[in-house]
């Protein structure tokens, strides 16, 4: 009998695209452990600290600075190289006073932002569902794995809207409503990376509903699941400027 599951192993063919790799280089990559962010969504540990920021040249010297827990991902150590960082995680290196925030660029689904100061100790998460458990409690699913439980039934938030969420201890410090008029940013499709304020919410069914952004070049029209709400009349976090 064969064995079942997904496989351990990736080619560097097979990555996607926006991985700061050499294609043809090398056979193998680092495929990303189950976790948080899928692998068509997320950058392994170790290319982020070897690829990224330089911080290794080979793969072993990046799994020993992995190993030692000196690189955080919000606010947690993560002693897994293949640990996959995604959409808004935050990563710190302590010891070289470095923080950064996972984000989109134009024309690059993910890339390290600089970030400096209290913005460290917090990052924003998109609720993808939410549930009624007994009791009476809601428990909210994030983009990023978390799950949020709330005593009172949660009637006040619904899927699509954002939290501000304190990391490493979760404490919810704000939250967007994603409704026409708030900031958003584009996080997939082929206007990755646009930002604007939301205009409209399409009417199509399903996953194929769409919504409009309203950008300095002019109207951005792409898929509902692609907006990520980030403020309502100024962003929460720092950008990475427009080139």
């Amino acid at each position: 009998m064969g064995r079942k599951g997904p496989g351990r192993h990736m080619k560097r063919e097979k990555t996607p695209p926006f991985w700061p790799i050499h294609r043809k280089e090398h056979v193998w990559a680092v495929r990303p452990s189950p976790g948080p962010h899928p692998i068509e969504a997320s950058i392994p540990l170790l290319v982020l600290l070897r690829d990224m920021l330089g911080y290794a040249k080979t793969r072993r010297e990046a799994k020993r600075l992995i190993k030692e827990g000196g690189i955080l991902v919000d606010g947690r150590p993560r002693r897994d190289e293949r640990f996959p960082v995604g959409l808004m995680d935050v990563v710190e290196i302590p010891d070289a006073g470095e923080g950064y925030r996972m984000l989109p660029v134009r024309g690059r689904r993910l890339t390290l932002h600089p970030i400096e100061g209290e913005e460290r100790g917090y990052k924003l998460c998109r609720i993808i569902d939410k549930k009624t458990l007994k009791g009476g409690r809601a428990q909210l699913n994030l983009h990023d794995g978390r799950n949020i439980h709330l005593p009172d039934g949660g009637d006040g938030y619904r899927v699509n809207d954002v939290l501000k969420l304190a990391i490493p201890r979760q404490e919810i410090l704000d939250h967007i409503r994603f409704e026409p008029g708030v900031l958003a940013l584009v996080v997939g499709g082929r206007s990755v990376g646009a930002m604007g304020k939301l205009r409209e919410i399409g009417s199509e069914p399903g996953r194929w509903r769409t919504a409009a952004l309203e950008t300095g070049e002019g109207e951005v029209r792409t898929l509902l699941r692609h907006v990520f709400a980030i403020g309502r009349e100024e962003p929460l976090i720092s950008l990475p400027e427009a080139d």
